[in-house]
């Protein structure tokens, strides 16, 4: 949890003397982009959420790791899109004492927190890259499922080996490329 919030201070910090934040290397790859991620075989994990349909007032293009289905779900217009494939997902209870660690501290969750970058907006979300003219780019790993070793729940990157979107469940990763 330490950590967590050393990284959204950092954030903060980046957020408020620039619009582009490199984490896991030196700087971003240009000047298109708002977030870019290392090269390690590490991926990112979306906020899990206690239910998807409890979630409100969210624009498209948002993603969560749905709790009651453990699923990676994807707002679209119509609702929210599938992005697991597999229903048997699975995660651990993030209040679970691992090793004398605890994962998660037992407290409320404040619904009103939010890091921006770019100009901010009254968009809501945890991590919201409000730029009009940037993208983020996804953690990239060769072939995830053989090299990334203890993958978490949400987890997601850019499969370099297949160039396709891959999520993991809980239990397997799932592997998405958009149709033509």
């Amino acid at each position: 949890m330490k950590n967590i919030k050393y990284i959204i201070l950092l954030l903060l910090t980046y957020n408020m003397t620039s619009a582009q934040i490199a984490i896991g290397k030196e700087s971003v790859s240009n000047t298109s982009v708002s977030l870019e991620f290392g090269s390690a075989n590490r991926g990112m994990v979306l906020p899990w959420v206690t239910s998807i349909a409890a979630v409100s007032s969210v624009r498209e293009g948002s993603l969560a790791y749905d709790l009651t289905d453990h699923k990676v779900k994807l707002k679209i217009a119509a609702g929210w899109k599938d992005m697991s494939g597999d229903p048997t997902g699975t995660t651990v209870d993030p209040l679970t004492n691992i090793d004398g660690v605890l994962i998660q501290d037992a407290a409320t969750e404040n619904t009103g927190a939010k890091v921006a970058i770019g100009e901010p907006t009254s968009s809501t979300g945890i991590l919201v890259l409000e730029d009009t003219n940037k993208a983020m780019v996804l953690p990239q790993v060769a072939s995830p499922h053989l090299n990334i070793i203890n993958p978490a729940p949400g987890m997601m990157v850019y499969d370099t080996t297949s160039n396709q979107l891959a999520f993991f469940n809980g239990k397997m990763w799932s592997f998405w490329k958009p149709s033509n």
